[in-house]
C-alpha cells in the first residue's frame, strides 16, 4: 500500500522535518543507551572489583578458611556483605573452585562455574560469564594466609546481566520519556511553523510555486509598461526591463536606494511619496513618462509599487497635431484672405482697370513664390521646410514677421539617418511658437514676465537660422520679446513652468529632451534688441572642425521674410 504524499510544499517540509525530528531523537536515544549500556558494565566492574577485594583483605575470611567447617562463618558474612554491597553474588571457594558460600545455599559445595587460574596466581581479574545465575560481570580475587602468602581461598563477586538490563532500562525510560516529549514539541514547532508558511504559499506545492514563479518572470519581461517595486526602505526590490528602459536604470539598480538613482526631483519625489499618485505626467533625459504609484500597506509601510508609462511618442504626436491644427487655421485664414485679394482684382476688372487687376494679382504670386523659394532653397530637408512655411502662415495670423537668415542652408542628405525627423520638428516648432508668443506679446515660456527690455518700438519679428556643417547641425531663434530673465533661465526647461496658464509650459522641456536625445546642447542667450536668442547644436557625423559661433545673434543678414 503506498502511502499518500503531502501535495503542499508546506506538508512536505511538515513530514520532512518530523522525520528529521524523529531521526535525531532515536540518535540520540541509541546513543544514550548504548553509552549507559557501557557505562552500567564498567560501573558493575568496579563495584565487583571492590567487594571481591574488600574480602579477600578481610582477616575474618582468612581466618574462617582455617576452621574446621569455612561455610559457617563465612556464609553468613558473604551474605551481609553482598546486601550492604549491592552486588548480585559474593562466593568464597577453596583453591580446588568448590564452594564454601553461595546466596543460594543448596549449590554450597558444588564447584564454581568460571575461571579461577589467574587468581590461583594471585591475580585480581574480571570477566562476564554465564554461572549457575546466570550471565554476570564478575571479579575474582585471591585470599592469601596473613603468614606464609600462599593462596589459601578465592572470593567472587558479581552483578547479573540482568540486573544490569534493568538499571539500563530504568535510564532508557527516563530517555525515552525526554525524547517523546522532544519529539512532540519538535512536531508542534514544525506544524506551527508550516501552518504559517501554507498560509504564505495559499498550500501550493514547489511545483506549482515554480510554474508561478516562471509565470511571474515571464510577465515581467513581457509587459511593456515599466514595474517597479520599492522596499520598506525606498530601495529598488524588484524592476522589469520597461522600467529599466524607461528610467535609465542599470543591471545594479536593484537594491539601491531611490535617491541614489540620478532620476530628476520631481520624479524622485513622486517614487517616494507616501501618497499615492496617479497619471502624474514627468521628464526624464529622453522621455515623458506617466507614473502612477500605490503604497503597500499592511500594518506599516513595507514599499511602493509604481507602474510607468511611456507617453514621448504620444507627446510629440499631439505637437505634431497642434502644428496641424495650427496649419489647418492658417490655410482657413489664407483662403479668407485670397478670397479678399481675388474680389479686390474681380472688382479692378469690372471697373476697367485690367492693368491695374493684372499687377495686383502678379505682385501676391510674386510674394507667394518667393517666400517657397526662398525655403525650398536654403532647407533641403522637406519636413523642416514645410514646417517653415506653416509656422510662418501661423506667425503672419498672428502680426509676427518670421525670418530666415541669408547664412541659412541644409543641403540634401546632410542630416544622418539616426537623427530623428520628429526629434528636428519638436526643436524648432517649440522654439518657433514661443518666439512667436514672446513676439506677439502674449505672455508666455519664452518671454513671459522674464525681466528684460519690452520691446515696445521694435517690430514684432521673429528670426530664425539653420546651418549644417562643421561638423554639427545649428537652430537658432530669436524673438522680439521682453527675453528670458538669467535667474529664470534653468526653470524655463522645466516641465509646468509658463505664466500662460495652468496644462502649459511643456514645450522647452520636450527641447531639451530631443536635444539630450541626439547628444547635443542647447544655449539660451540675450539678444541685441532684448529678445531671448535660443541656439541648439546637435552633432552630425564625419569629421568635426570648430564653427564660427559668432555671438548669439545671427552674425549674417537677416535674408528674406517668410
Amino acid at each position: 500500500m503506498r502511502l499518500p504524499r503531502p501535495r503542499s510544499l508546506a506538508g512536505q517540509l511538515f513530514a520532512m522535518q518530523a522525520v528529521l525530528v524523529a531521526a535525531i531523537v532515536a540518535g540520540c536515544a541509541l546513543f544514550t543507551y548504548t553509552a549507559d549500556r557501557s557505562q552500567a558494565e564498567e560501573s558493575a566492574r568496579r563495584q565487583t572489583a571492590a567487594t571481591a577485594a574488600a574480602a579477600a583483605r578481610s582477616p575474618s575470611v582468612a581466618q574462617a578458611v582455617r576452621s574446621a567447617d569455612p561455610s559457617a562463618p563465612l556464609q553468613p558474612y558473604a551474605e551481609a556483605l553482598r546486601r550492604d554491597a549491592g552486588v548480585d553474588f559474593v562466593v568464597v571457594m577453596d583453591p580446588r573452585g568448590v564452594r564454601w558460600t553461595h546466596p543460594e545455599p543448596d549449590r554450597i559445595g558444588r564447584t564454581y562455574l568460571g575461571h579461577i587460574g589467574p587468581a590461583l596466581e594471585g591475580e585480581v581479574f574480571s570477566e562476564q560469564y554465564a554461572g549457575t545465575l546466570g550471565p554476570s560481570v564478575r571479579t575474582v580475587a585471591p585470599v592469601r594466609d596473613p603468614h606464609s602468602g600462599e593462596v589459601v581461598a578465592i572470593v567472587s563477586a558479581g552483578i547479573t546481566v540482568e540486573e544490569i538490563t534493568e538499571r539500563v532500562g530504568r535510564q532508557v525510560g527516563g530517555l525515552l520519556l525526554v525524547a517523546g516529549a522532544a519529539l512532540a514539541l519538535g512536531g508542534l514547532g514544525t506544524y506551527v511553523v508550516n501552518a504559517r508558511l501554507r498560509r504564505h504559499t495559499h498550500g501550493m506545492n514547489a511545483a506549482e510555486l515554480g510554474r508561478m514563479y516562471d509565470y511571474h518572470q515571464a510577465a515581467l519581461h513581457a509587459v511593456r509598461e515599466g514595474l517597479v517595486m520599492l522596499d520598506g526602505g525606498r530601495r529598488i526590490a524588484l524592476a522589469n526591463d520597461g522600467a529599466r528602459e524607461l528610467l535609465g536604470l542599470g543591471e545594479d539598480a536593484v537594491g539601491r536606494p531611490v535617491a541614489e538613482l540620478g532620476l530628476p526631483a520631481p520624479l524622485a519625489e513622486a517614487l517616494l511619496s507616501s501618497e499615492p499618485r496617479a497619471d502624474e505626467v514627468h521628464l526624464t533625459e529622453e522621455r515623458v513618462v506617466v507614473v502612477s504609484t500605490r503604497p503597500v500597506v499592511g500594518g506599516e509601510r513595507r514599499g511602493t509599487v509604481v507602474t510607468l508609462r511611456d507617453r514621448t511618442e504620444l507627446q510629440c504626436l499631439a505637437g505634431e497635431l497642434d502644428s496641424e491644427r495650427g496649419f489647418t487655421q492658417a490655410l482657413r485664414s489664407q483662403a479668407h484672405e485670397a478670397a479678399n485679394r481675388l474680389h479686390t482684382v474681380v472688382s479692378l476688372i469690372e471697373l476697367g482697370r485690367a492693368d491695374e487687376a493684372a499687377g495686383f494679382a502678379t505682385a501676391e504670386l510674386e510674394l507667394a513664390q518667393a517666400l517657397t523659394d526662398r525655403v525650398v532653397e536654403a532647407v533641403a530637408e522637406p519636413v523642416l521646410a514645410a514646417l517653415l512655411l506653416g509656422k510662418a502662415a501661423q506667425a503672419n495670423e498672428r502680426g509676427v514677421e518670421l525670418r530666415l537668415t541669408e547664412d541659412s542652408r541644409i543641403d540634401d542628405r546632410q542630416l544622418p539617418d539616426r537623427m530623428s525627423p520628429r526629434d528636428l520638428v519638436t526643436i524648432l516648432g517649440n522654439l518657433v511658437d514661443n518666439a512667436v508668443d514672446a513676439a506677439s506679446g502674449a505672455p508666455g515660456v519664452g518671454g513671459g514676465n522674464g525681466g528684460g527690455a519690452t520691446g515696445s518700438a521694435v517690430r514684432p519679428r521673429v528670426t530664425v537660422t539653420l546651418r549644417a556643417g562643421h561638423g554639427e547641425l545649428l537652430l537658432r531663434v530669436r524673438d522680439t520679446g521682453p527675453g528670458i530673465a538669467p535667474g529664470h533661465v534653468e526653470a524655463a526647461f522645466r516641465r509646468g513652468w509658463s505664466t500662460r496658464g495652468p496644462g502649459r509650459g511643456i514645450g522647452l522641456a520636450l527641447v531639451r529632451q530631443a536635444v539630450h536625445r541626439g547628444r547635443g546642447t542647447v544655449d539660451v542667450d540675450r539678444g541685441a534688441e532684448g529678445g531671448a536668442v535660443l541656439t541648439v547644436r546637435l552633432p552630425l557625423p564625419g569629421p568635426a572642425r570648430p564653427a564660427p559661433h559668432g555671438p548669439a545673434g545671427p552674425s549674417s543678414a537677416e535674408g528674406a521674410l517668410l
